[in-house]
């Protein structure tokens, strides 16, 4: 067993209890939610508590020692935020109607079809996450408002919003128990864990009819996912264990090595310019088995 395994519920569970039950209760309501995203996508990835428990554990390993520096409401949203940053990938016809309205979609239908519901889903699905929190938020019983705006901004930080921005990303959000919470730096977390959960295991051959498969690219992208055997986190890189000699294979895996960089980039040079907080990583790395 790594050291770091459950590391955030096990000092949760520690040093606030109480806490750690409100957090236990919400992810037992949330599991059948997390599965609504089949409705829309049921040939995508795993968007389930799975991923999310592999969000966790990516985040474990990245926080490691810095436990130490986080408060148990800084814990608390942070796991909430993990389990809830997909949530807008199963909201209904009915509730997409009503975010969209809330919604700045920018230029984005100047080259995208407005009845295209699952494209428009997939790439807005961040700020569809943050608006279902804030609906329903009454039912999940959050400690405060300072809580739900934490867990909101953390879902939608997984993609494309600036954690660079002071007000959508404040770093002492104090709550009523007199802590704060450093929200650049538990986005940056779920950003860089999202985007570095890549294995196969994710990516099971249940979710592909290998008969309907027609397309090269297809095929490939599936082979591609397929090769992805382990994601290995050290003090300086993230290791990524693949078996695969087809240069097609190759170059798509480099492609997809070179997003997972560009990404920890960003979350890098965010949490190590505007926090206390540190990410140690700086690189991407293949491996073939």
């Amino acid at each position: 067993m790594n050291k770091y395994d459950f590391l955030l519920e096990r000092r949760l569970k520690e040093i606030d209890p109480g806490l750690h039950q409100r957090f236990s209760d919400t992810v037992f309501a949330l599991q059948q939610i997390l599965s609504n995203y089949k409705l829309i996508f049921p040939d995508f990835t795993d968007h389930t508590e799975l991923h999310s428990l592999n969000i966790i554990e990516f985040c474990n390993n990245l926080i490691r020692e810095q436990i130490d520096k986080l408060n148990a409401d800084e814990m608390y949203v942070l796991l909430l935020g993990c389990y809830f940053h997909d949530t807008g990938m199963g909201i209904s016809h009915a509730d997409f109607n009503e975010f969209s309205k809330q919604i700045n979609f920018g230029n984005y239908f100047d080259a995208h079809s407005p009845d295209n519901y699952p494209e428009i889903v997939r790439n807005f699905h961040q700020e569809f996450s943050g608006l279902f929190l804030r609906k329903y938020a009454k039912f999940f019983e959050f400690p405060s408002e300072e809580h739900l705006f934490a867990i909101i901004q953390i879902s939608r930080g997984h993609r494309k919003t600036d954690l660079n921005d002071e007000k959508e990303y404040p770093l002492n959000l104090k709550v009523p128990s007199g802590n704060t919470i450093c929200l650049p730096y538990l986005a940056a977390l779920v950003r860089l864990a999202d985007e570095i959960d890549v294995t196969a295991s994710r990516n099971s051959k249940a979710i592909y009819d290998l008969n309907k498969i027609v397309k090269e690219i297809d095929l490939i992208e599936f082979m591609k996912h397929e090769a992805v055997h382990s994601l290995d986190i050290t003090d300086k890189a993230f290791i990524m264990g693949i078996k695969s000699d087809d240069p097609k294979i190759i170059e798509g895996l480099n492609i997809l090595a070179g997003k997972m960089k560009k990404t920890l980039d960003y979350c890098r040079s965010t949490v190590n310019n505007r926090t206390s907080f540190i990410i140690t990583q700086e690189d991407v790395i293949i491996k073939n088995l």
